[in-house]
């Protein structure tokens, strides 16, 4: 048991920029989590954490002792591997719904407990929950089976896994602490390893449609990731992939799923293609099953069974249309030319403002609704051709989604600078 501490002096340790002891780490998480430090108390040493930073150790007991505030879930029992995917968020990154069947296909099981959008970024479980009969909410013993037999499983985390991180998460969010990166980091990493995976792949998006804009602080936050990962045991490797530009042609929820299937039936675009097929060599690398033909998988068939199987083992109707919006507005190119620069935060805005993503958690979302594009940066336009349209059951929408997207993109007579490559960088 660890020794009582009192909430001020460790508030003051790390105001002073000292060193926080392992024991004052267990203290005040525990107690936070049951009410002995109060949120002013937490709020304060959360301040003083995006001000005078951690050291590794102290974010991994920091990410340890948000662990052992909740449950673990265990799969040693599997009798395959298992490796798992988290991405720090981005504009039409719907990659979680083509890897998750792509990576089963070669014996290894992909636990992904995933999220809901929240502001610009979308949700995988609002892109999967406009499948006709799909469900998210799966018990423990009904997600170990389904690793079993189908080997992939998408579904909701329970509330059991880092309860810590959840109220501290809330927290962060209205005191100005989201950007510390050792609370970003001990946030998405003491779920992830709670969620007991032996090997994980982080894709830590950079650019304006990301939550780390500079290649600088993706690669603090993505070393900072691998290594609370090493430190636990987790085989983890972060690839830094770019968001300045949305990901493939759709943004939203529907319009995301049919993208993805388009990908598992062997089609699709370019740059979704290209970061699932990556993607799956690293985790099937991290998992020990490497040296695959991944790409052939999904030009085959095999990924599109297991997307099935996947789908029809949560009562979902893989075969059932999908929802489409009321209301469609085109949005036309000026001027001949190159499409130059398509922002991923303005595209991403947009489609949130269209009722594809949500201000607060519990507010409904469109499945519907969305933004597909028909252009990307170096493709020629011609004045009068449609650059993206709008999806919406509610056209009301439109005035404020197409205020977003103004200045949002850009036509030049140039043919264009060099492109961003789509992975800039790999941490191990």
């Amino acid at each position: 048991m660890s020794p009582a501490f009192d909430a001020v002096d460790v508030i003051c340790t790390k105001r002073d920029r000292h060193e926080l002891s392992d024991d004052q780490i267990r203290w005040v998480i525990d107690a936070y989590t049951h009410g002995a430090v109060a949120d002013e108390q937490m709020s304060s040493l959360a301040m003083a954490i995006l001000l005078n930073g951690m050291t590794r150790r102290e974010i991994s007991t920091w990410t340890a002792a948000m662990i052992a505030s909740g449950e673990r879930m265990d799969f040693s029992s599997l009798s395959r591997p298992t490796a798992d995917k988290h991405s720090t968020g981005g504009v039409g990154d719907k990659i979680t719904l083509p890897l998750a069947p792509l990576v089963a296909v070669f014996g290894v099981a992909v636990p992904q407990l995933s999220g809901r959008g929240l502001g610009h970024t979308g949700g995988t479980l609002d892109k999967l929950e406009s499948i006709a009969g799909w469900d998210c909410n799966l018990s423990n013993e009904a997600m170990l089976a389904q690793l079993d037999e189908v080997g992939a499983v998408i579904c909701a985390a329970g509330s059991g896994l880092a309860p810590a991180d959840k109220k501290l998460y809330a927290l962060r969010d209205v005191t100005g602490t989201v950007e510390a990166i050792p609370l970003i980091a001990s946030s998405i990493m003491s779920k992830k390893i709670a969620e007991g995976t032996g090997a994980l792949v982080l894709d830590v998006k950079v650019g304006t449609g990301a939550f780390m804009k500079t290649l600088e602080n993706a690669r603090e936050l993505a070393r900072t990731m691998v290594d609370l990962g090493t430190d636990a045991g987790v085989k983890t490797v972060a690839l830094l992939t770019d968001m300045n530009t949305p990901l493939g042609l759709t943004a939203g929820n529907a319009l995301e799923v049919r993208e993805s299937v388009e990908v598992l039936a062997g089609g699709g675009p370019a740059d979704v293609v290209e970061l699932t097929v990556r993607l799956a060599h690293e985790m099937l690398d991290t998992a020990g099953r490497g040296g695959q033909d991944v790409a052939a998988a999904l030009t085959d068939g095999r990924a599109m069974d297991a997307w099935r199987a996947m789908i029809t083992a949560q009562g979902g109707d893989p075969d059932a249309p999908l929802p489409t919006a009321r209301h469609t507005e085109v949005v036309r190119a000026g001027a001949d030319g190159t499409l130059t620069r398509l922002d991923a935060y303005a595209v991403g805005v947009a489609a949130w403002r269209l009722g594809a993503g949500r201000a607060r958690k519990e507010d409904p979302v469109q499945a519907g609704a969305g933004i597909e594009l028909h252009a990307k940066p170096g493709d020629v336009v011609r004045a009068g051709e449609p650059l993206m349209t709008l999806h919406s059951d509610t056209p009301e929408r439109f005035a404020r989604a197409l205020d977003a997207l103004a200045g949002g993109w850009h036509i030049g007579t140039e043919s264009g600078s060099a492109a961003t490559p789509l992975i800039m960088d790999r941490i191990a």
